[in-house]
């Protein structure tokens, strides 16, 4: 079992106090929703919960069947989606895929690549060059990405972000199943993602 705890969690950038007191404890199976306005830090939230960010006072913990996770093992087991995730126009879409793996030391068989690229229906175009791409296709390759270390946990900063409504059903399905399994946290103000959460950080308060 894998759980993931937050405790009086503050976050202070340049002497302004973005949020402050975030409690929260989740376990496998479930959702976290982190709700709020724009510019409420719903974003930099979610980089602390993925390690990317240190908080400026509180904790965040990863515990794995009763032992806590060390930050140098976090990476292996989450996947983030984020809007400012930067891909390589110059490659294709698997290409993408082939080098984030490279460089997390994490490289599979092509295979795994492709069932990727159907699962995000990307497949047809996994060899053009990702500047051949919609916004749409661009965030569908980053769910790809996210996917691609098979994570326990996948934190979602605005998931539908540039999607169609087949996109959106197409990371809806990814989110309910990795739900069913895994953690799943949601950064995101498309009330179309609500009724994936079990419990919900709202930082308009």
């Amino acid at each position: 079992m894998i759980r993931l705890f937050g405790e009086s969690v503050q976050k202070v950038f340049n002497g302004r106090e973005v949020f402050n007191n975030i409690s929260f404890d989740i376990h496998t199976p479930s959702c976290l929703g982190i709700i709020g306005k724009n510019g409420s830090g719903k974003s930099t939230l979610i980089k602390i919960i993925a390690g990317l960010l240190q908080v400026t006072k509180g904790k965040i913990l990863y515990e794995i069947d009763g032992k806590i996770l060390s930050p140098d093992k976090l990476f292996k087991r989450i996947g983030f989606l984020s809007p400012y995730l930067q891909l390589y126009d110059e490659f294709t879409g698997i290409e993408n895929l082939i080098i984030f793996d490279e460089i997390r030391n994490q490289k599979k068989e092509k295979e795994f690549y492709l069932d990727l690229l159907k699962k995000v229906e990307l497949y047809d175009r996994r060899n053009d060059l990702l500047r051949t791409y919609s916004s749409g296709m661009k965030q569908r390759l980053k769910i790809a990405f996210a996917l691609s270390n098979e994570p326990d946990v996948l934190l979602f900063d605005e998931p539908t972000s540039n999607l169609d409504d087949s996109g959106i059903e197409i990371i809806h399905s990814i989110m309910k199943q990795h739900k069913e399994r895994g953690i799943l946290v949601i950064a995101s103000n498309d009330k179309s993602d609500y009724y994936l959460f079990d419990e919900i950080i709202n930082l308009n308060k």
